[in-house]
């Protein structure tokens, strides 16, 4: 006799839902056999039911905790400082200080006794470096007063007090910071003068561009007529810069131009004009009474214009630039001066030779081809940077 309770547990194993040991063929065998010795209506029904879904099993992974490893920050871009007027001057001066100030300092090197023959080797540095002869000769007589007064023990008081005497030659010369734009006056114009190959295009250009960040309106006159690549050079500040331009056709009257650019300027309120003109040689009477005639035209319109008559100089050109302001200021009375191109020579004591002779204000110095490499002028800072060892 089968034993019931052996019976329904080989039914579960065989039939039932769970896992089971055997697989296929063995699984239907033993089911077979099932049925054959114990209860084949049941089996047959177990056989005959719906399979059950499967259940799947979740095999829960352990976590891993991975711990970030915290990478350091990055350094931020260090930032660009605006570079002082005193260090750049001293950059770009770097020619002239290896000609005139390290000459003078070699002069002084290990010098006990302060004679004669002395200044004689300082008198003719200062000529060599183009410090001219009325500058020398002022510089040279106020050093031999401070002498005879016993003022100066040594080489180094000597040094001193030529830093002293040659700032003083250009305090005449210093206008306090550039160019004051006086607001009463509307258009503000200014008449730039000056030889070919000077950089009196590209000064309009950077002057403009100084003027307009001071947040004054600007407009440019192209009055060099004719060169087209000047006319094309100013429309291309202009666009850059959103500065308007009036120009005309090659070749055109000068004043004529100038005069438009006056109109223009009135009739929109503009703040500044900036009138080109054609570089022309000082020595020409013809070429320089057209400036003259560029002049009495633009009073036609503004009795007081033009209210600064900028006079660009090429500092490289040494005494030469000398006799140019000397026949300008002549010609059309220049009020103010630029002097390009420090960077490129060796002869920067231009400056203190125009400043003697001339007095007249310095506007700006330009001491490299960046737009903030046009520099107002200011005698101590310009001295500090040209002695500085």
């Amino acid at each position: 006799m089968v034993n019931p309770a052996h019976e329904a547990a080989v039914f579960e194993r065989l039939f039932g839902p769970g896992p089971h040991l055997l697989r296929g063929a063995e699984v239907l065998t033993e089911q077979a056999l099932f049925a054959r010795f114990f209860d084949e209506e049941a089996a047959n029904q177990a056989l005959m039911a719906p399979p059950l879904e499967a259940v799947e099993e979740t095999v829960v992974e352990p976590e891993v905790v991975v711990e970030a490893v915290s990478s350091p920050a990055p350094e931020p871009a260090p930032v660009a400082e605006p570079v002082s007027f005193f260090a750049r001057v001293k950059q770009g001066l770097t020619r002239t200080r290896a000609g005139l100030s390290d000459g003078l300092a070699g002069l002084l090197l290990g010098k006990k006794a302060i004679d004669d023959e002395l200044l004689e080797d300082i008198e003719t540095q200062l000529l060599v470096a183009d410090v001219g002869m009325d500058a020398t000769a002022k510089i040279i007589a106020a050093i031999t007063e401070r002498m005879n007064r016993k003022e100066l023990k040594d080489s180094d008081a000597l040094y001193d007090a030529l830093q002293e005497e040659m700032t003083s030659v250009l305090r005449r010369s210093d206008a306090g910071g550039g160019l004051q734009i006086d607001s009463g006056k509307q258009p503000y114009v200014i008449l730039m003068v000056g030889v070919n190959g000077v950089g009196k295009t590209t000064t309009i250009g950077k002057l403009a561009k100084k003027l307009q960040q001071e947040g004054k309106s600007v407009m440019l006159a192209a009055g060099d007529t004719f060169r087209a690549a000047a006319v094309e050079q100013l429309q291309v500040w202009g666009e850059r810069n959103n500065i308007p331009v009036v120009a005309q056709h090659t070749g055109a009257d000068s004043a004529s131009v100038i005069f438009d650019a006056v109109q223009s300027a009135q009739s929109r309120g503009v703040d500044v004009l900036i009138a080109d003109t054609a570089g022309r040689l000082h020595t020409k009477s013809n070429l320089m009474d057209e400036l003259s005639k560029v002049k009495r035209v633009m009073a036609k319109l503004d009795t007081s214009a033009p209210h600064e008559v900028m006079l660009v100089l090429d500092a490289g050109t040494g005494q030469n630039a000398l006799s140019q302001a000397e026949q300008f200021h002549q010609a059309v009375g220049v009020t103010g001066i630029t002097l390009t191109k420090l960077d490129g020579t060796a002869k920067g004591g231009i400056v203190f030779a125009i400043a003697s002779r001339m007095g007249l204000p310095i506007r700006f110095i330009g001491v490299g081809e960046q737009i903030d490499d046009l520099r107002p002028f200011a005698a101590d800072e310009f001295v500090r940077a040209l002695f500085d060892r």
